[in-house]
């Protein structure tokens, strides 16, 4: 079937989903025409003319009472004439570069100033998801200028356009000029529209959204939560403004550190799209993402990868090579690969994120900055503590840049300052990077949040370096009073017992000291990778433990594990593996004399 989009009749009534309850393939797509249901299979544009696109269609039914109930919205949705209403189709889809030709096409055939305004709002939203803002701002203006000559500025049809603008804005990080742009169009909205109105939840949605970049969540909560009860009565079940809605809400417990309430949420919002989204649409990879997201941060790193390479899959299909959101996959890939002590795999994945965000993001969004964090946060693991210096400092620029002092972007930032200095064995900058972390986060995130057992940790274990045990214990304790009792990832909590056990160490303290590195060690072998180089620093403690207690093979066999993990995922100058080195060659010595000293013992020499 062939389908010049000039000759659409108005009787035709396309919509887009997956219906589970047929045994037709999942990845069709489904089209009413002339009272009969087709499953669109592809869509292709015919090399002879590319105003025609060539339609594959199979036959199926409207039996389903969902399908029927998320139809009738969406015809209502995609309502227009002729070619316009095949664009509204494309776009909702996901097939951008058809939509953006049809577009063009329509444009140069307008006959008036209202036909043009139209075609530059549908353009408007297309850049938008091509991650073109710019153009989509562009177009957005276009739209309102025409659209001023005869309206008011507070006009009820302007709300969306002001929506949209913020959007675009949101999405280049201009988060404070988002807010702006989502506050006119509410003013217009809460006047025009009923209480329960979708566009309505669509706005308090969006200005969730601000907040929750702004780093205020509980206002971003609220907001949301007014936006979910809204869509949850006026819109059916299934419908995909639900999944914004139900995404947005994981998001915002994400950052609060509720992992499982996250997770409900945003398993939610994947169930929804995979219902009703075609298998490669792009919102569905977001889903994906976000689900590995949570993953990641509960340590578990397979699943997370796993979710991470579904969205990647989809997104290198559905969208342009230079796409932002690309370049969030690729990073967050990296990340988990990080986490996993694949170093190579991890620094791979960052530089194609960085590529990507070079090329399409300004020079101050948040984006990029997160990319140097990134780096820093490969060259403190690789050892290289003056590169890592370097990049929190290209971080830190941008940053301060778009952010107000106190932001919790900033958090993540010093924390990684006080690692790179601990590195560099600068104890006292280290501490003071550490509690500016922590005076952060105590006023962005609740008082049971993972990150602050976190940064408990970090300051003890700075004040354990400095030599002062006593605070390194309150910190520690501090740390696992939070640890040991939420959701969160449990090898922070073996970081902290492994802290605690050198502090003991060096304390003298050898008894309660094996009982923690036991504890950290135990989790690490369960959840890493048995050439983690995290575990090589465990069994190095306890390495030097056992050489202080004179127990030499026992501390031989540890220093052996730490070395050949060392000479397998470090370079030759990391400063751990030339300790590990050190400490080999000095219980070989201890060996070798001790048992030197036993035979000439034996042989009556002494």
């Amino acid at each position: 079937m062939t389908i010049d989009p000039s000759k659409i009749s108005s009787s035709i009534t396309p919509f887009a989903m997956i219906d589970k309850h047929s045994a037709l393939p999942q990845e069709q797509e489904i089209l009413f025409t002339m009272h009969t249901v087709f499953r669109i299979v592809e869509i292709t544009q015919t090399p002879s003319n590319s105003r025609l696109w060539e339609v594959q269609l199979t036959i199926t039914d409207e039996s389903d009472p969902q399908l029927s109930t998320l139809t009738n919205r969406i015809k209502e949705e995609i309502s227009g004439r002729r070619g316009y209403r095949m664009g509204k189709l494309m776009l909702k889809v996901g097939h951008l570069d058809q939509a953006e030709e049809l577009y063009d096409e329509l444009l140069k055939g307008a006959s008036d100033d209202r036909e043009r305004a139209f075609i530059y709002y549908q353009l408007g939203w297309l850049k938008d998801q091509q991650g073109k803002y710019q153009e989509a701002v562009k177009f957005y203006e276009k739209f309102l200028e025409i659209n001023r000559k005869t309206l008011p500025a507070d006009d009820a049809s302007l709300a969306n356009t002001y929506n949209n603008i913020a959007l675009v804005y949101n999405n280049m990080g201009d988060y404070s000029k988002a807010l702006k742009y989502y506050e006119k169009s509410l003013k217009i909205k809460e006047i025009s529209l009923p209480p329960n109105h979708p566009d309505l939840a669509l706005t308090y949605n969006n200005i969730g959204l601000a907040y929750n970049n702004l780093g205020e969540y509980s206002k971003a909560l609220e907001y949301y939560e007014k936006s979910n009860k809204i869509y949850e009565i006026s819109l059916p079940p299934n419908h995909p403004n639900l999944t914004t809605s139900y995404n947005n809400i994981g998001k915002v417990y994400r950052r609060m550190g509720e992992y499982s309430k996250a997770l409900e949420y945003y398993e939610k919002s994947n169930k929804i799209y995979e219902i009703s989204l075609p298998p490669n649409h792009p919102n569905l990879a977001i889903s994906y993402n976000n689900i590995g997201e949570v993953y990641r941060r509960m340590g578990e790193y397979s699943k997370a990868l796993e979710y991470y390479e579904k969205s990647i899959e989809i997104k290198e299909i559905s969208l342009p090579p230079t796409h932002p959101d690309l370049a969030i996959s690729y990073n967050n890939i990296g990340g988990v690969y990080d986490s996993m002590g694949e170093y190579s795999k991890a620094l791979e994945y960052y530089e194609k994120a960085f590529k990507i965000r070079e090329i399409s993001l300004p020079p101050t969004h948040p984006d990029l900055a997160g990319s140097y964090l990134c780096f820093a946060a490969w060259y403190e693991r690789m050892g290289d503590y003056t590169a890592a210096l370097k990049a929190l400092q290209n971080a830190y620029k941008i940053q301060q840049k778009i952010f107000q002092e106190g932001n919790p972007a900033f958090a993540s930032t010093f924390s990684w300052f006080g690692s790179v200095y601990r590195g560099l064995k600068e104890y006292s900058k280290a501490l003071s990077y550490f509690e500016r972390c922590l005076e952060i986060a105590r006023k962005t995130l609740p008082e049971k949040h993972p990150y602050l057992g976190l940064d408990y940790s970090n300051i003890g274990d700075a004040h354990r370096l400095m030599g002062d045990y006593e605070r390194a214990l309150a910190f520690h304790q501090k740390a696992l009073n939070i640890q040991e009792n939420v959701k969160c990832n449990p090898l922070d909590c073996a970081t902290t017992y492994i802290n605690l056990g050198e502090t003991y160490r060096e304390m003298k303290d050898y008894t309660t000291a094996l009982t923690y590195y036991e504890k950290g060690l135990k989790i690490r072998e369960e959840k890493l990778a048995k050439t983690h180089p995290d575990l090589a620093v465990i069994y190095h403690h306890m390495s030097k433990l056992y050489f202080s207690t004179q127990k030499y093979s026992m501390a031989m066999k540890y220093v052996q594990q730490a070395v050949e993990i060392g000479q397998e995922k470090l370079s030759s100058t990391h400063p751990h593996l030339v300790e590990y080195r050190e400490t080999f060659e000095k219980i070989r010595k201890k060996q070798k004399n001790s048992s030197l000293a036993v035979f000439l013992l034996l042989s009556g020499g002494l």
